[in-house]
């Protein structure tokens, strides 16, 4: 515990430094004041919206798991499931490349469709974040997330191939960026999701729409208390406003993560990262409802108030989070692992425990009678 002597002093010394620092707040409202008067409003708009979520990997706490298995597995909000499967940071990279493709080279799964269309034939031209050693297996155990999120934005990519009855507003859990792609793979796979989307419209006259949802945000979190000091976004009703490339860039270590192909025309390095286009959005009606990140696919900018406008009518009906896409978090609850399905998933790592153990199976049953945490007796 802090004493009293010491509290007057950090309190001093935190003070010298805002006043110190002053210069930065009042730098951070210049640079916001112009978005106030670039504020719209929302009208709301009656479209389909389905949301796309993978399974997060670290809210699986499982009790027993010596070989960090983790499952990766992408489910909608309709609770369709498009991918589910088991690996580790040990599983060889070789081992994932075949498990893509048929003995013939024909793709068999979502990822193994988007390699193809992509031009690679293996994990490690896919992303230069998966890069085996001598041994085949991953340099680093984060890999597996890469691999999660090579996934998803794979079934994106096939889910917008599909008919569509009516006009759908596609809802992706972040933001529509990435770093995992080798080269300029991201960019390609961009053009393809391009391609595909106005493809629904000649078809079959259907309006795809496609947009990414963030709970946080560098440039929200920079700017925040500029924001409010301001009144961006201080309306009584819903309303929305584009983020500028340049504050965009400020806000992140590496501008290149807010450089879309909008900056990359003025001479600048060639966007590999981007694809969408980000708006501060507000679904509620009331001065000091949240405000979301939302990436816009790049394409489909001029219709921020027909996309913002569908996913305003599922964001009203939002629950538990209220003036949150209500299909995200349906998505989120249809992915995640509890109740019996974390005690099934817990099970059948026992199971493969005790059946690679042989005569050593009966160590196993009984440190499963151990308690795994006996720290937690001194909360009673």
């Amino acid at each position: 515990m802090i004493d009293p002597a010491s509290q007057a002093q950090l309190k001093a010394a935190i003070a010298d430094c805002i006043g110190t620092d002053q210069g930065v707040l009042d730098a951070l409202r210049e640079e916001i004041q112009p978005l106030k008067s670039a504020t719209r409003r929302i009208q709301p708009r009656a479209t389909t919206s389905i949301s796309l979520v993978g399974t997060d990997g670290g809210n699986n706490q499982l009790q027993f798991d010596p070989f960090l298995i983790q499952l990766v597995r992408v489910v909608d909000s309709s609770n369709n499931e498009y991918c589910l499967e088991a690996v580790s940071p040990t599983t060889p990279v070789q081992k994932l490349n075949q498990r893509q493709f048929d003995e013939d080279g024909t793709p068999k799964t979502a990822l193994g469709e988007m390699m193809v269309f992509l031009g690679v034939d293996s994990l490690q031209a896919l992303s230069h974040m998966i890069r085996p050693t001598d041994s085949g297996k991953p340099v680093s155990p984060s890999w597996v997330q890469v691999y999660r999120e090579l996934v998803e934005w794979a079934i994106l990519f096939k889910i917008l191939d599909k008919d569509y009855g009516t006009d759908t507003l596609i809802i992706c859990d972040g933001l529509l960026r990435s770093k995992v792609f080798a080269k300029e793979l991201f960019q390609r796979l961009l053009q393809g999701m391009k391609e595909r989307i106005d493809k629904q419209w000649s078809k079959s006259r259907r309006r795809v729409y496609l947009a990414g949802v963030a709970k946080h945000s560098k440039v929200l979190s920079r700017y925040r208390l500029a924001m409010a000091l301001e009144g961006v976004l201080q309306t009584d009703y819903p309303a929305y406003v584009e983020v500028p490339r340049e504050v965009e860039e400020k806000a992140y270590v590496w501008s290149e993560f807010a450089r879309g192909d909008d900056r990359t025309g003025e001479g600048g390095e060639i966007n590999k990262f981007v694809g969408g286009k980000m708006f501060l959005v507000k679904f509620g009606s009331h001065r000091r409802d949240p405000v979301w990140p939302i990436d816009i696919f790049v394409p489909q900018v001029s219709e921020s108030q027909a996309i913002l406008g569908s996913m305003l009518a599922d964001a009203i009906n939002g629950f538990p989070v209220p003036h949150y896409p209500r299909c995200l978090q349906k998505a989120h609850e249809n992915a995640a692992l509890v109740d019996f399905d974390f005690d099934i998933l817990q099970d059948f790592i026992y199971e493969g425990v005790r059946s690679s153990l042989g005569g050593d199976a009966g160590t196993l049953d009984a440190f499963q009678l151990q308690d795994a945490d006996p720290a937690q007796r001194r909360y009673g």
